[in-house]
């Protein structure tokens, strides 16, 4: 993976702010900006910069209601249902499990009743699903930056 700490700190101000200039990128991590430009091209053909992407308030957009939805699947039947779930606007992320669970979903709704209907009228009434344990969430943060563990 050959990442030096230009690289390093390119990533690191990107996943800080993903519209930074390559003049501004230049100046804060001490390269000129023809270096910057080359090396922000050379992670993203590498593929370790995958995208940019805009962060949203949730609550902003009528969902206020965060959860995470343990999924038991029937045997042979997750991939059709690793589709579906990722098809429900309520999705945010999907996580593939090994041991009792075989999905972990984060969902955001509007309201309690709406995370209700979800899951008894849209999950549950799968004959992929086995079984649903919902836990909901009171605070979730990501951590802004990630490298290389050295």
């Amino acid at each position: 993976m050959d990442l030096d700490q230009v690289d390093i700190a390119i990533l690191r101000e990107l996943q800080r702010d993903a519209r930074l200039q390559n003049k501004e990128l230049a100046a804060k991590v001490g390269v000129a900006p023809s270096t910057a430009l080359e090396r922000v091209r050379s992670l993203r053909r590498r593929g370790i910069l995958t995208g940019f992407h805009a962060s949203v308030n949730l609550a902003a957009l009528g969902r206020p209601l965060s959860a995470l939805l343990s999924i038991r699947a029937r045997p042979h039947r997750a991939d059709v249902l690793s589709e579906y779930l990722l098809e429900q606007p309520e999705t945010l992320s999907l996580l593939h499990l090994a041991g009792p669970d075989d999905y972990l979903v984060r969902v955001a709704v509007p309201d309690t009743e709406h995370l209700r209907r979800l899951i008894n009228e849209r999950l549950e009434a799968r004959p992929e699903v086995l079984s649903v344990n919902t836990v909901l969430v009171f605070e979730s943060r990501d951590r802004a930056d990630q490298a290389p563990i050295t």
